[in-house]
């Protein structure tokens, strides 16, 4: 059990020691401290904060806790109860709120719950910003309001229209044509928030759609990252309903996967690649997606006179180079798309409306759709870290190794060799070293993989 405390917030498991896990009074500290860092911003009487949970068990404590802190600090919350991470994010500035907290762990196992932060315009905070929220939580100095300026907490429960709403005005959303193609798909929802949101989504959009596990109890029915060895029951159902697609998403909806006809993953890789593939067709321009993603969305770009950038992992990282490069699209190979014409977000419904209005206009299957695009073939796996290893210096010690060859080092090290690339880093948001590698067969991404494995082992002597 264990409790992470980074720039993107602080996410931990439910239950045990102080400090040593996500217990209400970690809750508490960190969200006071978000709370007296968004004071300091601006000096104003009233400040705004907009939260959201996604399904998962402890959320309803751990929002209560947290939106009461804000209360005791003097804030006004907007509580939009069971949501989405992509919600929150368009909430923030159509509330005019100061900001946002999400209450998601995002992909990890039902005991894990984590406090995402967001800005005044729904973004998630920069380094900067994250790291002096944690100074303040390790300096307990936080005043709370007096009685007669404590916040209030409003419910709206409209936000999930709205959401829906604001895809469905997109331009590149084609509503008309994706009406007329009569698609018909079955939806995992992992029994969280994407149940509700997708669906209802898709039935604006006239799309026939299957639920499977779209109650949203927080009872994941399988491990709730949305990779193939997860969703035997999905792939049974695409088949079994004799559906055009599968839809599967992660508990706060930021990541989107899809599976075709044939219950055969198109490729989490590729939701980008694709949805992609429909915007700069429609509105030529550049892209941006993290190092550990997938070289098909620069061979896709390229193919549409843009320009394809990497950036180091994680979200923030990601939408500053967007904003940096002008780019259309961008996201990480993890299903997240970010279209800035919505907001700098990952959001799975966005990314439904494009990749529906791709397939409408293309007029093949999603297996035909995937053949069109180079494959590339990916390997991803992890080294659990115990206290002892001193990860910088083996990361080091890999950067040493492999000095003559094409190396990056802004985000731990990847290694780019002529048919294929490997990249190692620390995890963010768990206690283990990822190791990502990339090439034209599954075998050689494996044996890739196995390889640099083998030599971490060697540096760590484990």
């Amino acid at each position: 059990m264990t409790l992470i405390k980074s720039i993107s917030g602080i996410r931990g498991t439910i239950g045990g020691n102080v400090g040593d896990n996500l217990t209400p009074i970690d809750a508490v500290k960190f969200a006071s401290a978000y709370g007296t860092w968004l004071k300091q911003q601006r000096d104003k009487t009233d400040y705004k904060v907009v939260v959201g949970r996604d399904a998962r068990l402890s959320g309803d404590m751990i929002q209560n806790l947290v939106m009461n802190t804000l209360v005791g600090l003097g804030i006004n919350v907007v509580d939009l109860g069971l949501s989405t991470t992509p919600t929150v994010e368009l909430a923030v500035p159509m509330e005019h709120a100061d900001g946002g907290i999400i209450l998601t762990a995002s992909h990890n196992p039902k005991q894990w719950n984590a406090l995402k932060l967001l800005n005044a315009k729904g973004e998630f905070l920069n380094g900067k910003e994250g790291q002096k929220i944690l100074e303040i939580a390790e300096s307990d100095n936080m005043t709370f309001a007096e009685v007669d300026d404590l916040g209030e907490i409003t419910k709206n429960d409209a936000y999930f229209d709205l959401h829906v709403e604001e895809v469905l005005a997109l331009d590149l959303v084609n509503k008309k044509a994706i009406e007329d193609a009569n698609f018909k798909v079955v939806v995992d929802g992992v029994n969280s928030t994407g149940g509700i949101a997708i669906p209802l989504l898709l039935e604006h959009l006239g799309v026939e759609t299957v639920k499977l596990y779209c109650d949203p109890t927080g009872h994941f029915p399988h491990n709730p990252e949305p990779l193939k060895e997860h969703l035997g029951d999905l792939s049974d159902a695409v088949k079994k309903h004799n559906a055009d697609f599968g839809i599967v998403v992660d508990p706060d909806v930021d990541r989107l996967a899809f599976m075709d006809e044939n219950g055969n993953m198109f490729g989490e890789e590729y939701t980008l690649v694709a949805c992609a593939d429909w915007v700069l067709s429609q509105t030529p321009g550049n892209t941006v997606s993290n190092m550990s993603s997938t070289r098909a969305l620069r061979d896709v770009t390229e193919k549409h006179g843009g320009t394809y950038q990497a950036s180091a992992v994680g979200e923030v990282n990601v939408v500053e180079l967007m904003k940096k490069n002008n780019a259309v699209i961008g996201g990480e190979g993890n299903g997240g798309i970010i279209y800035p014409a919505s907001h700098y977000g990952r959001d799975a419904l966005v990314g439904v409306a494009l990749f529906l209005s791709l397939l409408a206009d293309k007029k093949m299957s999603v297996s035909e759709l995937r053949k069109t695009y180079t494959s590339y073939f990916m390997s991803k796996k992890k080294i659990e870290l115990t206290p002892t290893l001193d990860v910088d210096a083996i990361l080091k010690a890999m950067e040493d190794k492999y000095s003559n060859e094409n190396l990056t080092t802004i985000d731990g090290v990847k290694i780019d060799f002529a048919e294929c690339w490997a990249h190692l880093r620390k995890s963010n948001t768990e206690p283990i070293i990822r190791i990502y590698t990339e090439a034209k067969s599954q075998e050689a991404a494996d044996t890739l993989a196995e390889k640099i494995i083998s030599e971490i082992k060697e540096i760590a002597n484990i």
